[in-house]
């Protein structure tokens, strides 16, 4: 999915809305557990709840991986009905970092094998293990920026050059020279608006994937205050918030309105913007 053609989708749906799908088999409803592929039955019956408000899913590697070849069956099925709806972006999040050639089939399994649209890196390694992802039209290199985690304060937030950066930002400013708006996008936590703030003014064209709202306590509207570009310029994830926003038979209308809830905040915050 292109740049204009993301912005195209964020303006019919009047939505930011990012649906993680960190699927757990224990907190699957019951009433999926009788089928042969709980996870997957589960992760389709959410998609279809939700394709219509939302305009990106966001798969968690490791809550597939963790179940094996199941798992792995889990995802592709996964992703291959989130393409039949057709107008979604679907992020990889991976946080995959290595060396040049390792990073060419990191790229090659997401974007070509997988057919995602995006793939989350860590960019310690440089430029060698980001470039692999650039220049490929319609494809999405989304780099850690400055995240939500407790431990980001270990290393994210240190002064570099004298003082006049801080890392993360001194990341995102090497990070934006490598690729352009068009292929790129950053990881900004949702949990610190005024950082949010504070990233936006170093990339203050890029999107931004905004992880954090919800269970992990960001507050959705400081973020869209912070982080709106003319653009729309962010994709806000809700990952638990939506898939265990209710329990049993309830778990899928639930879902529903759950993310009906928060498109309805976008859709008034894009309003304010003049984004649609």
């Amino acid at each position: 999915m292109t740049r204009d053609e993301l912005i195209r989708v964020i303006r019919r749906k009047r939505s930011l809305l990012c649906v993680g799908l960190d699927t757990e088999p224990h907190l699957v409803p019951a009433p999926f557990l009788e089928e042969s592929s709980p996870v997957r039955a589960f992760n389709q019956a959410i998609i279809e709840a939700t394709h219509d408000l939302a305009v990106a899913y966001k798969l968690n590697l490791a809550f597939y991986e963790a179940q094996g070849e199941a798992g792995w069956l889990d995802l592709v099925s996964t992703i291959s009905y989130i393409k039949e709806k057709g107008d979604c972006l679907i992020i990889a999040d991976a946080k995959r970092g290595d060396i040049g050639n390792t990073a060419r089939k990191y790229a090659e399994a997401f974007f070509d094998t997988l057919g995602c649209d995006a793939v989350t890196l860590a960019p310690y390694m440089g430029h060698d293990s980001v470039t692999p992802f650039l220049g490929r039209p319609g494809k999405w290199a989304v780099v850690l920026g400055v995240t939500s985690n407790e431990g980001a304060m270990d290393f994210q937030f240190l002064p570099v050059d004298g003082g006049q950066y801080r890392l993360f930002e001194k990341v995102m400013l090497r990070v934006a020279e490598w690729g352009s708006v068009d292929d790129t996008m950053f990881v900004v936590g949702a949990t610190r608006p005024e950082v949010l703030a504070q990233a936006r003014a170093v990339a203050p064209h890029h999107f931004f994937l905004v992880p954090g709202v919800g269970a992990q306590g960001g507050d959705m509207q400081a973020v869209m205050e912070k982080g709106l570009t003319a653009d729309g310029g962010l994709l806000i994830n809700s990952s638990r918030g939506i898939l265990y926003a209710g329990k049993d038979g309830d778990a899928v209308p639930a879902a529903r309105r759950a993310a009906m809830e928060l498109q309805r905040s976008m859709e008034a915050a894009l309003r304010v913007k003049q984004v649609i």
